[in-house]
Parts: C-alpha cells; structure tokens; sequence
C-alpha cells in the first residue's frame, strides 16, 4: 500500500506524516505523507507540463486509457472494498456498492471521451459562419470528501481525463489511502507520468489556496460542506478560476397518504441508511401526511432497529461506524437537542458506550418544526419525521432551507408526483425511488447545495471550453 505522495508519475516522500484510523476502533492503521504548499504547486507544475501532451492526445486513446482503468478496477473490487471499509469505516456491503458505482465513472467517460463534438452552423445574417469547438480547461484541482472516497474521486478524475484535462486530487485527509490506490490503478492503467496527482495534506486550506492562485490552474471541483464551499468560491475568484461545487444537502422525504407505505418504507431505508447516512444525498427530513404518519413511523422504526451496527469490515454489519469522533459528536448533540425540544426517539437515541465511532440507527417522532436537526445535515444514520396535512403545506417545508440537492416523493398519483417534483427547489428529484445516483445522469443541486453538474453528458462538458471561429469559405 503506497503511503507517499504521488506527483509527476514518481512516489515523493515528505518530511512530515499523519496518521490515518480506524473508525471501528480508534487504531492507528497507515501513516500517510503530508503534503506541503511547495508539494503543491511542484504537483501543478507536473501537471502542467503534462497538459499539452495529453490534451493533443486523441480521444479514443485517452478513452482506452480510461476503459482499461474501469476492467482494473472490477478486478480489483474486493480489495478496494476492504480498504474503503477499513479507513471510511463503511459496512462492506456498502463499500462494495461503492467501488461499482465508481467504476462506471471510468467506463461512462471512457464512451464519453469522444463525444466532445462542436457544431458548425452559418450565421443568421449570412455573414460567416459559426464555428464551435470543445478544448480542455486545462489543469484541474480535484477535491474530495471522505464519504465516498472512490467514487468522488473517479465522478471528477473520469471526465476530466475525457475531456482532456490534468489534475491534482486532494483527497480528505480522514480517507487518503483509496486515493492513492486509485493513483496506482490509473498508472497501470496508462494514464501517462503527471496527468493525474494524488497530493494528501492535512493542511487541505493552504495547499488548496495556493494552487487556486497558480496562475496555470483553470479549473476547480469540490466536493464538501457548504461552508467550505463559499471559502473556495472566493479565493477562485481571484484568479476567476472556473468552479464545479458539489455542497450541502437537507434533502426531504416526502410521503403522501396515497403512497404505496411498503415501497415508501423501503425508499426511506434505500435513502436515509446507505452510506449508513453519511452522504449528502441521505434523506435528512422525513415529511409524512398526517392520516398514515403513525403506521409510517412504525414500519420505519422496526426496519432500523432491526439494522446490526458493527465494524465495516464484519461481513455481518450493515451500519458500520461513522468516520471520526467530531461526526459521531455532532450527530449526538443533533439528536440530544431534538430530544430537548419535545422528539420522542422509538429506536436508537443513544451513543454506545465502548471504543469507535459508532452511533445507533434512531427514529424520532413528534419532531419539533425549529429544531436544528430539520436544518442541518445530519450525516448520521438518524431519521426525523414531521407530520403535514396538505401539499402545499408539504412543498412549503420541503422548500424552507438554503439546500437545494435533492428532495425524495412517494404518492400514488403521478400528477401530484410530477407536479411537487417540478415546486420542489432541488437539482434532483426521486420520484418513487430512493436512489437518484448515476454516471449517466446530471448531478448536482440548486441554491446553496452547488454550481454546475457532475455525470451524465453534462459533467464532460464541466471540463470543456466553447471556442468560437468565426469564418467564411
């Protein structure tokens, strides 16, 4: 296992390491270089002396290149699942879900990368004609979060690579070992020496910052907090870097009296537990109508405590724990509020006594419509449910948050579905499902959950430049 950083193709040492856990137990399991401002910017200056070269590469060998990175990536399934599961503290389940779901970013952009068509049109007064051509950004810095180690790296590394582009990847400091194996599998793979940079640093703000303000980077992509996100939006406007946020979510679960309750239930298992709720696309509030909230919370609640929480890498867990102690803490003190302010908790409640990082899968009712725990992501495996009598009233508290990912809605009467689905302020909609996420599909949010969309034909055209060539013949 490479512990090193990996700039221009060679494994560089740094002077100083951090120590990566297992959220299981709170053990140390690898220790990792730490990576510098001056590290940094020599991974900018591998990229950009990469840039040209694989930029003028045609696109059927970048896209062999990234189908090749896909077949070793399902060969190697296994292994990375155990990994994921080791450092993210992810059921195995889980992580085995996610290393799927991360090959095909690989295999969809692989088909993608030579789909980057122009146009060539006449202009309406005749005078020239229009023509349009796709170029690559030019050096990326990729940024990622530690829910989905895999699978946010290759969502960014697959159509940056597509369309041309080099990169950098900060991967989250609690997560770094699947990055670095991700560099390893993409080095066999044929990615050629600097295209891809793999730069771990517990100092993420000033690494980030300074390659931000290197004049050669033209691209940002990050994935993360809200928070975090408007820091970056700012320093890139310095340099008008262009931006891809992925951000915050609050997304709301919305079941109507005339829903199908076993598929609702199931939906809500599928949206709030996978990841054990450590996503940004994890139900967050639960809106049941009034007339079926009781039996609702009831199915619910006997679904989750039925879950047998454990370390990720036991073949018997399904939640495993959370990814450190400040997350474990923070869903606590959510919860603990809830519970101050009137919540009744049917399963769960409670912080486990013993090592790790673990937190029950919790069901509270009679949730209070100001409690903190309805405006906060929770990223934890904790169900809130609020009552409603009418659709309206439903769109108005589904649509009161400054997030705008996505928004979940069962109903049996696919008019009312589509018609809340199009209200509903968010960049994605389940509509009778409780999973959204595709390569093939646009991702992304409205408001203050991001800018632009990553996946789908959308998230290539993320990485590309329209150049306009006015000219007659």
């Amino acid at each position: 296992m490479e512990t090193d950083l990996f700039i221009g193709g060679k494994w560089v040492p740094a002077e100083s390491r951090f120590d990566v856990l297992d959220p299981a137990t709170g053990d140390v399991i690898a220790s990792v270089a730490d990576g510098t401002v001056a590290h940094a910017l020599a991974a900018v200056d591998a990229a950009a002396g990469a840039a040209r070269d694989w930029a003028a590469k045609p696109p059927r060998a970048r896209s062999e290149i990234l189908r090749s990175a896909y077949t070793l990536m399902v060969e190697r399934a296994e292994e990375l699942a155990k990994l994921i599961s080791l450092e993210n503290g992810k059921a195995l389940v889980d992580a085995r879900g996610e290393v799927a779901y991360a090959a095909e970013f690989f295999r969809w952009y692989a088909e993608e990368a030579v789909r980057a068509a122009g146009s060539i049109t006449t202009a309406p007064s005749g005078a020239n004609r229009i023509v349009v051509v796709r170029q690559p950004v030019g050096v990326c810095v990729l940024v990622t979060p530690w829910n989905f180690p895999a699978a946010m790296a290759t969502r960014k590394i697959g159509p940056a690579l597509a369309a041309g582009c080099t990169v950098v990847l900060k991967p989250a400091s609690d997560t770094p070992l699947t990055a670095l194996a991700l560099a390893v599998l993409l080095a066999e793979a044929g990615v050629p020496d600097g295209v891809v940079n793999v730069l771990p640093s517990r100092s993420s703000g000033q690494v980030v910052s300074a390659m931000l303000h290197d004049s050669r980077v033209r691209k940002v992509s990050f994935t993360g907090s809200t928070e975090v996100g408007r820091i970056l939006l700012a320093q890139a406007a310095d340099n008008v870097v262009n931006t891809s946020m992925e951000l915050g979510g609050n997304a709301p679960f919305l079941v109507f009296a005339d829903a199908d309750l076993d598929a609702a239930v199931d939906g809500a298992m599928i949206a709030k537990m996978r990841n054990g709720g450590e996503a940004c696309t994890a139900a967050n509030r639960f809106y049941v109508e009034a007339p079926i909230a009781g039996d609702f919370a009831a199915r619910l609640t006997a679904r989750m405590a039925g879950l047998r929480l454990g370390p990720g890498a036991d073949e018997s867990t399904q939640v495993g724990p959370l990814v450190n102690e400040d997350t474990v803490a923070k869903v606590d003190s959510l919860v603990r509020q809830a519970l101050d302010d009137g919540a009744t908790a049917t399963t769960g409640g409670t912080r486990p006594a013993g090592p790790g990082f673990y937190y029950p899968p919790t069901v509270l009712t009679a949730v209070s419509p100001g409690s903190a725990i309805l405006r906060e992501e929770i990223f934890g495996p904790v169900a809130p449910i609020v009552t409603f009598d009418s659709e309206s009233e439903a769109v108005g508290l589904a649509n009161d948050t400054e997030y705008g990912l996505v928004a979940y809605v069962y109903t049996g009467d696919l008019a009312r579905g589509l018609r809340v689905s199009e209200a509903l302020e968010a960049g994605m909609v389940g509509l009778n499902r409780g999973l959204v996420s595709d390569p093939a599909a646009p991702f992304g949010g409205v408001k203050q959950s991001g800018i632009g969309r990553e996946g789908g034909h959308e998230g290539m055209l993320d990485y590309l430049e329209s150049k306009y060539i006015a000219t007659n013949w």
